[in-house]
């Protein structure tokens, strides 16, 4: 990552592979109960004819409306197991080392981050967010944790990984985070998904369209003069079928 980082960088890299693990981890789960035991470090999702038990688990925090802010794992003082706040205290020393407050700060006020979100799972979607494009680990969960607070979780499984690209859920993850997820560098939160996802990606000499391409799949992103995406055009290949 390159030495000046902001929280907007990170928010921008993590939309759309973000998008597109959360739509397979719905895919996988379905309609399911949760159940997270912290002492004995298990996270469940519960279906109608099977449970699926995390492999790993990583406690990032929680938003609370009372006081209105975030705390991070590691400032909570409530003890958790190390193995379950551990990642959350590197995203500490990443926010230390690149000037990120909003990551070394142990509490994070609502108001403090990008929209000035007033619900807690606003708030945490947000961080939850950003600790992903530092991770690398793409699959989250956010929960009730009871009286309006939201807890959060980066979870781990062997069926939560992405399978190949396919190209109508390519175009979906990129439609819905250009509609729904708060971007502010459209090239880079694209450009960044497509390497991410193993696509190719190559910028004509102007920066004014790049060009996608994948099994498949092939398709050109037109920005305006203000770096949004303004026009998509894409198509499949005969060999892929319609």
């Amino acid at each position: 990552m390159p030495e000046t980082l902001t929280l907007t960088n990170l928010l921008d890299d993590a939309a759309m592979i973000s998008i597109e693990h959360q739509l397979h981890l719905a895919d996988v789960v379905g309609d399911h109960n949760w159940n997270v035991d912290l002492r004995q470090q298990r996270f469940t999702f519960d279906k109608e004819d099977h449970s699926i038990t995390c492999s790993r688990f990583h406690l990032l925090g929680s938003a609370a409306p009372g006081p209105g802010s975030w705390l991070w794992a590691w400032a909570n003082p409530s003890g958790f197991p190390d193995e379950l706040t551990a990642l959350s205290a590197t995203l500490r020393d990443f926010g230390q080392r690149y000037n990120i407050a909003e990551l070394a700060s142990a509490e994070v006020p609502f108001d403090t981050l990008p929209g000035s979100p007033a619900e807690p799972h606003h708030a945490a979607s947000i961080l939850i967010e950003a600790a992903k494009a530092v991770t690398g680990q793409w699959t989250s969960y956010s929960g009730d944790a009871g009286g309006g607070t939201r807890v959060a979780f980066l979870v781990e499984h062997p069926a939560f990984r992405l399978p190949p690209p396919e190209p109508a859920r390519v175009m979906r993850v990129i439609q819905q985070a250009l509609t729904d997820m708060w971007l502010t560098d459209h090239r880079r939160a694209l450009h960044g998904y497509a390497v991410r996802r193993g696509l190719g990606a190559t910028f004509n000499a102007d920066h004014t369209k790049l060009a996608l391409t994948g099994p498949g799949f092939e398709a050109t992103a037109a920005f305006d003069e203000l770096g949004r995406v303004a026009d998509i055009n894409a198509t499949l290949s005969s060999t892929h079928g319609a």
